[in-house]
């Protein structure tokens, strides 16, 4: 949501910012003519088909299709809503975000405090730590070095119902803050700790700052006790969204300039103990079943994921749920891979035993994905038999068809055929294969072009007075032609991806951005004189227009329409561009 920052704000904030600083920050750039190049970060390839172009300050791919201003970068790549992605290109230029709205506006709240609340409750945790017993012979069971516990900001959160609030909660506003941030809970006695005697585990989102808790219990109740859940996570909270966050992504990012593989393993202790082995490509879904959003950062993160589960039922449960989730994010270079633990073992455990080289060992012999998927599906498929032959085709075909177009869904179809002697009978697109090419150009209508030409230079904007005499033609984009002027002769100086900007939570705005992409950056001057001929035309076809709708009313004029249809007869078609 673009919440209530005004739109002059961000148009100089485009003004302010480089698109090729901001991109090259994250992606390492080559120069290539007026523009810039790189593989994709959004999708994998071998053959660089990303551009961003300084004159137009706009990034686009023409591979997977992926484009905008360098907000739109930002959002994508650091997957920050518009507001975040605002705020962090702000902090880079030295900017600070208003905020507008009158009496009726409900301003997008700052969470300013609520992140700085939960950093505090971390810090807290963290002095607690040495001063349990408990905890601190429980850190030494399980091996925790003093570098694991800092780098992971481990701590302790003590016995009682208000350590927290007594020490965080001084005021209305922190006790507030407090509980929208899901450090409390309620009962008979009315608020309370959520959190008593557990290890703390801080859950960092991508740009580092803590958003949520996981806690872990370190003694088993005793027998007659009920015993308390072995981990406790923050509820879902403004900041917290438990099917889209990975605990120890930061971590990862930290520690991996060029991250090829990441490992997903099920609890905290399983990841900090492949980190402190020296393996620090694990990360932890957060309580919950992997999701398809989970999966598409994990393959944003890196191009292989080894997925890793208990080798029991729940556990082949969990990686066939992983294995639904990651299917269509599977575009060509992406591979994903299974790792089922022996009996009683996790990697907490086996990593002590095995040691990083052992462990390494198991990731490189992990299941391939299209391995794992075939064996699942005819494991109780009697393969000799026609009957069985065609179950796993039923079951496979429409999992198949969820994989993107591409060699791997070929190849799939193919193993499919093979096995069972069906055919795949999947509807795949050819474009897929084919080299990627920059588009050359085709014919557009003349109210696409007048658009194009405006977002190439928006200074054009001041050639046109109004009343605009284009708007009479009934062509589809017209209305949006006339709102692009309007916004270009309001905001003098604006650029082309500030105009688009405008658009961002619009329907208009991938049209706008495919037009984006397809512009050339040409003579002032001739395109110019292209875009007042482009309307000049438009407004002759709109009286050709007007003319026809008054000749199929001829008997039912008024003396002005009459009057009005004299003049407009001698028109001529023109039988160039379409309109």
């Amino acid at each position: 949501m673009r919440g209530l920052i005004p739109d002059s704000f961000i148009d100089e904030l485009l003004a302010r910012v480089d698109i090729v600083d901001v991109i090259e920050r994250r992606v390492p750039l080559k120069k290539a003519g007026r523009e810039w190049t790189a593989c994709c970060p959004f999708h994998n390839e071998r053959t660089p088909s990303f551009y961003v172009s300084p004159a137009k300050q706009f990034f686009h791919c023409f591979g997977c299709g992926v484009s905008g201003s360098a907000i739109k970068f930002l959002m994508d790549f650091d997957r920050l809503e518009f507001p975040d992605a605002v705020e962090e290109l702000a902090q880079t230029v030295g900017l600070t975000v208003p905020r507008e709205g009158g009496r009726d506006a409900v301003p997008r709240e700052d969470k300013t405090d609520l992140y700085t609340l939960l950093d505090d409750a971390a810090s807290w945790y963290e002095r607690e730590l040495p001063r349990s017993a408990e905890a601190q012979a429980y850190c030494k069971k399980r091996g925790l070095d003093a570098d694991t516990i800092k780098r992971f900001r481990i701590g302790w959160a003590p016995a009682g119902y208000d350590g927290v609030m007594k020490s965080l909660g001084n005021s209305d506003r922190r006790r507030e803050l407090l509980d929208e941030a899901g450090m409390l809970a309620t009962g008979e006695r009315g608020k309370y700790d959520r959190f008593r005697e557990r290890l703390m585990f801080p859950i960092l989102d991508r740009r580092g700052r803590v958003i949520a808790f996981g806690g872990r219990v370190v003694q088993v109740a005793p027998s007659s006790g009920q015993a308390p859940p072995k981990y406790l996570n923050s509820p879902e909270t403004p900041l917290f969204h438990k099917g889209r966050e990975l605990f120890a992504l930061w971590q990862v990012k930290q520690a991996n300039a060029n991250l090829l593989r990441i490992v997903v393993v099920e609890g905290y202790m399983d990841v900090i103990a492949l980190h402190q082995a020296g393996l620090p490509i694990a990360v932890a879904t957060l309580g919950t079943a992997t999701t398809p959003e989970h999966t598409e950062v994990l393959f944003r993160a890196a191009p292989d994921v080894v997925f890793c589960f208990d080798g029991d039922r729940a556990g082949r449960a969990a990686a066939w749920k992983a294995l639904e989730s990651a299917l269509p994010r599977l575009r060509d270079g992406r591979q994903a891979y299974f790792l089922f633990l022996p009996d009683g073992e996790d990697p907490d455990s086996l990593v002590r035993k095995e040691g990083k080289d052992g462990f390494e060992k198991r990731i490189r012999e992990a299941m391939p994905l299209s391995e794992y998927f075939f064996n699942e599906l005819s494991h109780d498929v009697e393969m000799g038999s026609l009957d069985g032959r065609a179950r796993l085709a039923e079951r496979a075909r429409p999992l198949i068809a969820k994989l993107p177009d591409g060699a791997f869904r070929d190849l799939m179809a193919q193993e499919l055929e093979k096995r069972s002697g069906a055919r795949a009978m999947l509807q795949a697109d050819p474009a897929a294969h084919r080299a990627v090419q920059r588009p050359t150009a085709v014919q557009r209508s003349l109210v696409r072009s007048a658009i194009s030409l405006l977002l190439a230079q928006p200074g054009l904007a001041d050639q046109v007075e109004k009343p605009y005499r284009f708007l009479r033609l009934d062509k589809p984009g017209v209305e949006l032609l006339a709102e692009l002027l309007d916004i270009a002769r309001s905001r003098p100086g604006i650029n082309s991806a500030m105009l688009v900007e405008h658009f961002a939570e619009r329907p208009e705005y991938p049209s706008l951005q495919k037009l984006m992409a397809t512009l050339s950056v040409g003579e002032p001057e001739s395109q110019r004189m292209e875009f007042i001929e482009a309307l000049e035309r438009m407004e002759h076809q709109s009286l050709i227009q007007r003319r026809d709708f008054l000749s199929a009313r001829r008997g039912e004029l008024s003396d002005a329409e009459k009057a009005e249809l004299r003049t407009l007869l001698p028109l001529r078609e023109q039988t160039s561009t379409k309109a």
